[in-house]
């Protein structure tokens, strides 16, 4: 038997999984509630960049006018800037330097991407620096730029590895090539994806203090352990002396992810003038300082049998990189485990330009793939005459085409049923093209979910008071997704306190460490920390009644005892017990503290079938799954798509909170309704400058774009991924959503569209396929 602790079984009455309300609601609705650019610090300078109006140049910058403006502190650039401990392109650069610090903007005169800092000028106000920075004269000897793998200059190379090394770029199982030549049905087709940005509703923001050797940051990040691994990096400093703080986060979906050059820039220049900076993004920065979904092809090909079983699938992206990074979405994930099939490869093909790096999107990697796997699929299905969800049962996998490894739970086959039953599937038309409602064309699509659960390291404290109260803390985020407040209901239950006992504190890296909000890793992560740490926690708290001739629980055996709503008692014989609080209270202790680790397996409890000879749970394929069913009626004359109903359900272990998963959900559902139909960022092919870099022109879903959704989750118990069985959800909720509207659109009008987002010139310009 293993040696940690068993999988949480929920306490009768209690709030894990409850419909709770956010704990730090009211701080935000009154303003209580502190972001990264609102900390009110003594001597608070302000900081605005300079930035270039070219992708491709050596600058010369004369600062002299904007140096002598009204309440300007100082106007730093490449000459002048305080310097970093290591150099960005430096072979010997330490660990921690995430990919976007790979090149550091004002280490040098080079400009490699339109929108780059050039310069910084620190003022005593807002005002007062934004208008030094117009006074700046910049002169550019300007090279001619490469906006994308489109351009004729571009070169396209195989890299060995994308995602900074991470990933290979190569991938073979079977003898797909062959076995695609001798199938039945042969279907390739190319899928094209627009550059997307992120447009959290706060903006990357930093302010930057230092004390002495000593560097405190309040930064809008997913991650402040990260941050401050860069930062400690990029200073030569322990990463004791650097301290980042973000008690609230207002949106991030990736871009707040890594640690960007606008924050080491912000802690430069504060070392520089000798006082506090803030630095807050324009929106037209945010399109240029924190990343992007790169521009993207992908080819799939799919082989299937005439019974529509896949035989095999050959799946090839090439992309946009920046000059010194290999970074590109790992779509093939998605395609190589979520069907059946013996025989797969995926290549990557890259090319660089003067663009910044692209980054983590909510879903990098299989929202794309999604895409490309899930319209596919439908196309066969009609060429076949089968109902798409048919041709999805017939290619399911019983375990993961990858590796072979049993999934640890797998509810696909429940939620495509109820997922139809709630949205009528039955009533669907089989033919496209022919459903009306007045003007419009009515169409029915459909598509797969999953997203793999990621393991990290995640500690948790716990100070459990004797007057019933406690104190909770890890070093986690809140992406405004409710960490706050599902923390605090599992503090309560593993506790057995109410919620209004427990304070769970965060975003801080005084406090034990946790991972990025990011990749559905936290929400599993951090609970089972605190589930371990509250097991040490009554542990402690057992060995004192134990030992203690006073207590009804003397000299009886730890595992003799068990807890439930704060009170200690006997199993065989419940009239023995007491109160917690009593027994610290004999103690004479006022408090008693424990930390935790939740990881891979920590909650398992396995038997000699489902674990190794030393205990260890074996290997399972961890996923979430999920169907998303779509319902558009599209304008024929207008080429308009609107969609008008939208079910989700989906398999992601135990909830938390059903009510903020659920807005989760609806949050996923609408990211991937934007980039379906009008999310697309253009790139001047002339000079590697955005053109729509603001939400005038960059369109995102409004309330009138979404209509009431229903979501619902299918009930799971997964206890070999974690002590909580929490899979996360933050990206599962926009796998797969794109391709559910294509897939709607086809049917309704018979047009198959492969280009995203779908807009109207797209339908009206393309006769049926």
């Amino acid at each position: 038997m293993s040696s940690e602790p068993k999988f949480f079984e929920q306490p009768a009455g209690g709030v894990v999984g409850k419909p709770m309300d956010r704990v730090d609601g009211r701080a935000k609705v009154t303003g209580a509630a502190r972001y990264s650019a609102e900390f009110p610090l003594p001597g608070l300078t302000y900081a605005v960049l300079v930035t270039s109006a070219v992708a491709n140049a050596r600058v010369t910058l004369d600062t002299n006018e904007a140096g002598r403006a009204p309440g300007v502190l100082a106007v730093f650039t490449h000459q002048n800037i305080p310097k970093l401990a290591v150099l960005p392109d430096s072979p010997d650069r330490p660990k921690g330097w995430t990919p976007p610090m790979k090149y550091m903007p004002l280490s040098n005169n080079e400009v490699q991407y339109a929108n780059q800092p050039i310069a910084v000028v620190v003022a005593d106000s807002l005002e007062r620096a934004q208008h030094a920075a117009t006074l700046v004269k910049v002169s550019y000897q300007a090279n001619e730029p490469i906006a994308s793998f489109l351009d004729p200059k571009a070169k396209l190379f195989d890299p060995l590895a994308i995602q900074d090394g991470k990933v290979p770029a190569r991938k073979v199982r079977g003898n797909p090539k062959a076995v695609f030549a001798q199938s039945a049905v042969q279907h390739k087709a190319t899928y094209t994806h627009a550059i997307n940005h992120h447009n959290p509703m706060e903006p990357g923001a930093t302010t930057a203090v230092w004390e002495g050797n000593r560097l405190t940051v309040y930064d809008a990040t997913q991650g402040i352990t990260r941050t401050q691994t860069s930062l400690a990096a990029t200073f030569g400093l322990p990463r004791d002396q650097v301290r980042v703080i973000t008690q609230y986060l207002g949106g991030g979906f990736g871009c707040k992810g890594s640690c960007w050059p606008h924050t080491v820039l912000a802690a430069q220049v504060a070392r520089g003038v000798g006082r506090p900076v803030k630095l807050v993004l324009t929106r037209p920065q945010m399109f240029t300082s924190l990343g992007h979904r790169e521009d993207q092809t992908q080819t799939l090909q799919v082989g299937a049998t005439k019974e529509g079983k896949i035989t095999a699938l050959i799946h090839e992206k090439t992309s946009t990189t920046s000059p010194w990074d290999n970074y590109a979405e790992s779509n093939s994930k998605i395609i190589g485990m979520l069907y059946a099939s013996p025989n797969f490869e995926a290549t990557y093909q890259l090319a660089r330009a003067n663009v910044m790096p692209s980054t983590f999107m909510r879903a990098p990697g299989e929202a794309p793939g999604s895409f490309a796997i899930e319209s596919s699929l439908d196309d066969i299905a009609y060429q076949l005459g089968l109902d798409p969800i048919e041709i999805r049962l017939r290619n399911y996998a019983d375990k993961d085409p990858n590796d072979g490894k049993a999934w640890s739970s797998k509810s696909l086959k429940e939620c495509y049923a109820r997922g139809a039953e709630l949205f009528g599937w039955s009533k669907r038309n089989p033919k496209p093209g022919q459903t009306r409602e007045g003007r419009y064309l009515v169409g029915m699509g459909m598509a797969t979910a999953s997203y793999p659960v990621h393991s990290s390291q995640g500690t948790a404290r716990i100070r459990l008071f004797a007057d019933g109260r406690a104190v909770v803390q890890s070093g986690a985020t809140d992406l405004g997704t409710g960490t706050y407040t599902v923390m605090t209901q599992t503090a309560a239950d593993v506790l057995g306190l109410p919620p209004e006992r427990i304070r769970f504190e965060l975003g801080d890296t005084t406090l034990p460490t946790a991972p990025n909000s990011g990749g559905s890793v936290a929400a599993g992560t951090v609970s089972s920390s605190i589930f371990v740490a509250a097991q040490d926690v009554w542990r402690k708290v057992k060995e004192l009644a134990i030992g203690d001739k006073k207590s009804p629980l003397y000299r009886a055996k730890p595992e003799d005892i068990v807890v439930e709503g704060g009170k200690l008692m006997l199993k065989k014989d419940r009239s023995k017990a007491e109160p917690f609080a009593a027994i610290l209270e004999r103690a004479r202790l006022s408090d008693i503290e424990s930390t935790g680790m939740g990881r891979y397996g920590a909650g398992f409890e396995g038997d000699d079938k489902t674990t190794d000879s030393g205990g260890q749970p074996k290997e399972y394929s961890m996923h979430s799954f999920g169907a998303h069913f779509c319902e558009v009626k599209v304008d024929p004359e207008l080429g308009t798509v609107r969609v008008t109903r939208w079910v989700g359900v989906h398999g992601a272990g135990r909830i938390l909170n059903a009510k903020t998963a659920r807005s989760q959900m609806i949050g996923g559902a609408i990211f991937g309704i934007g980039s379906a139909l009008m999310e697309a960022t253009e790139r001047d092919q002339n000079f590697a400058r955005y053109v729509n870099s603001d939400l005038a022109g960059y369109h995102v879903p409004v309330q009138a774009d979404i209509p009431d959704m229903t979501i619902e989750f299918v009930d799971e118990k997964d206890p070999y991924i974690n002590a909580m069985g929490v899979k996360g959800i933050g990206e599962l909720g926009m796998v797969g959503v794109a391709a559910a509207v294509a897939n709607a659109v086809y049917h309704a009008t018979g047009k198959r569209i492969r280009s995203l987002p779908i807009t109207p010139d797209k339908l009206l310009g393309q006769a049926a396929v």
